[in-house]
């Protein structure tokens, strides 16, 4: 049976890789790095970094290109779908072709494997395809916790719930009953724009956890128009974004 350990690195900061993430990577006998196209260079070169600066042993690298999702697809969960069986594809030859039966297989996965990421999924998907999966998943640090640390602020208030969700989510069904915080992630298209800003606090950060880290916050009725244009500028220069925000109703 393979191992596959999928193993959190946070933002890709050496300094947010635990010892157990360490030790993990360096018993693997591959570890199999994705390159997401040309805008994302830099995500590859964080992991070639860690592979290369950081483990006391010589994995094999197998590096691959990444599929990209049709955007287009009428419906959104189809298209994931599509997407997700096309990973478990690759994943599928990678293992046949570069680890033994019996071998270590090891993915970094940025944050945590369980938070708003689909590795868990793909494996998932192979092991219902019959291939024989030892699954090992080592958490990391979150972005959400990463931007609750960088603005020092707890993420729930007293006895209050807290929702994750997503930018797609929150344009479409507004913001839901009984939550005085929702933490967003995987929005492209700022969808604070779709809410009425009244009494409305907002933390936003870009590249949290990274050296080009940014920060925004305050009402979002003030705030809502610097973070599009912070947004918007960033990713002309950089080629590429990963953001997420929390947002809070007044007491």
């Amino acid at each position: 049976m393979t191992t596959l350990s999928l193993v959190g690195i946070g933002s890709g900061n050496p300094d947010h890789l635990t010892r157990q993430a360490l030790k993990t990577l360096e018993a693997a006998d591959v570890i199999l790095l994705p390159r997401k196209g040309d805008e994302k260079t830099e995500l590859a070169d964080l992991r070639r970094m860690i592979a290369a600066e950081l483990l006391t042993t010589e994995p094999k690298i197998v590096e691959f290109d990444y599929p990209v999702r049709d955007a287009d697809t009428p419906k959104y969960l189809d298209g994931v779908n599509t997407w997700h069986d096309a990973l478990a594809a690759i994943w599928q030859d990678l293992i046949a072709t570069h680890a033994p039966s019996d071998g270590h297989v090891a993915l970094m996965v940025w944050g945590d494997p369980s938070l708003y990421d689909s590795t868990l999924r793909i494996a998932d998907r192979l092991i219902a395809r019959g291939i024989p999966l030892s699954v090992n998943v080592v958490p990391g640090i979150t972005s959400l916790q990463m931007l609750t640390a960088a603005h020092a602020i707890p993420l729930n208030t007293l006895g209050d719930p807290v929702q994750i969700t997503t930018g797609r989510k929150l344009r479409e069904d507004g913001w839901p009953e009984g939550v005085s915080t929702l933490a967003v992630m995987l929005d492209g298209s700022c969808s604070f724009q779709h809410l009425d800003p009244e009494d409305l606090h907002i933390w936003w950060g870009g590249y949290v956890g990274m050296d080009q880290q940014i920060l925004i916050e305050g009402p979002l009725a003030e705030t809502s128009a610097k973070i599009i244009k912070a947004r918007a500028d960033a990713r002309a220069q950089i080629g590429w974004i990963m953001d997420i925000y929390l947002l809070r109703k007044a007491a």
